[in-house]
């Protein structure tokens, strides 16, 4: 798969158990799963750092006193691990009308990076699936060209019909970028994502005054650990959105920290997924599922795997879905599909 950090063709992932025998035998599942080249968790030493976690685990240390700041991934997994223990080892984290099957996640459709032809079947693919939110990476192509996509999208289905976001990865030079969104905007763009490289505070705050695109902060999360940072960086950029991460974030409690200071300053959000598995994926939907839904999610990455673990999650008209009935153990079904 093509994505804005180069062909990806595998992903490396660990799961990390919490397990107690008494008074019966239960074992609660976590994805450690970092992003190459948007993680911050130090890849070569994540298997030692993942060693030395479960060894002073094993020896009675509290989750709560592990300092796993600058390892998100580790901390998300850990964090679902005694989440999915304390709820009963069944992958069942949260009793939500989503669990139970009783209500759906509206999710948008994602587009691949390809060449333009494809990309355009994509969407339309899309669309007949069910999906009326499309997500479009863009910096892949010839900016001309990318606005010859939309521009032939746009012919055929109105913005009441199909709502596009775009993401652009940072791919914008600074000097550019509002020029480019005045052009994009002319397609009717519910959103962009993190138009300029992190780290450029003043440069992005700008944009998001100037833009007549709504900016969505996604990479310039990555690696703020602390609340008077996260603070500090919505008060400064003040995007229209920011998209969470739990796996790149720090976890579930991490990302909830991000939604209480953006709420403060009316700034919306809404969930993606960075690659996980189904074991990963299961855990961050259920968590969204808690959570005040009035947006499309970035949900359906599962779809992306030739192979993938068994999974209660459906896509189903555009929305993902919950089989109450399904359940999931890897430690059984270790057979991919």
């Amino acid at each position: 798969m093509e994505t804005s950090r180069g062909v990806l063709t595998e992903r490396d992932m660990y799961m990390v158990l919490f397990s107690s025998v008494s008074p019966e035998t239960l074992t609660g599942f976590g994805e450690c799963a970092p992003l190459p080249g948007l993680s911050v968790d130090n890849l070569s030493k994540l298997p030692q750092k993942l060693q030395e976690v479960c060894a002073l685990l094993n020896s009675g240390v509290e989750v709560s006193d592990l300092d796993l700041v600058q390892w998100p991934a580790i901390r998300f997994a850990v964090e679902a691990a005694r989440l999915d223990l304390e709820r009963g080892g069944k992958r069942l984290l949260f009793d939500t009308e989503f669990t139970r099957g009783e209500q759906a996640i509206p999710i948008n459709g994602l587009i691949v990076m390809a060449d333009f032809d494809s990309m355009l079947n994509q969407v339309f693919e899309k669309i007949k699936q069910g999906f009326d939110c499309i997500k479009i990476k863009v910096g892949a192509l010839d900016f001309d060209a990318e606005c010859e996509l939309l521009k032939e999208i746009r012919k055929r289905v109105s913005p009441a019909q199909i709502q596009l976001r775009l993401d652009a990865n940072g791919a914008f030079g600074p000097e550019t970028a509002l020029d480019k969104l005045v052009r994009l905007s002319e397609f009717e763009i519910h959103s962009l994502e993190q138009p300029i490289k992190t780290g450029q505070w003043e440069t992005m705050a700008k944009i998001c005054a100037e833009s007549p695109i709504a900016i969505a902060l996604d990479e310039e999360l990555i690696g703020v650990h602390s609340r008077t940072k996260k603070r500090e960086l919505l008060n400064t950029i003040k995007p229209h959105y920011i998209i969470l991460k739990p796996t790149l974030v720090g976890g579930l409690k991490a990302a909830e920290d991000w939604i209480a200071l953006a709420s403060q300053l009316n700034i919306d959000y809404w969930v993606t997924s960075a690659l996980e598995s189904n074991i990963g994926l299961n855990i961050i939907s259920q968590w969204t599922s808690t959570l005040p839904i009035g947006m499309h999610q970035g949900l359906g990455t599962g779809q992306l795997f030739v192979e993938n673990f068994p999974s209660p999650l459906r896509i189903r008209e555009g929305s993902l879905t919950y089989s109450a009935s399904h359940t999931v153990n890897p430690l059984t079904d270790l057979k991919l599909v």
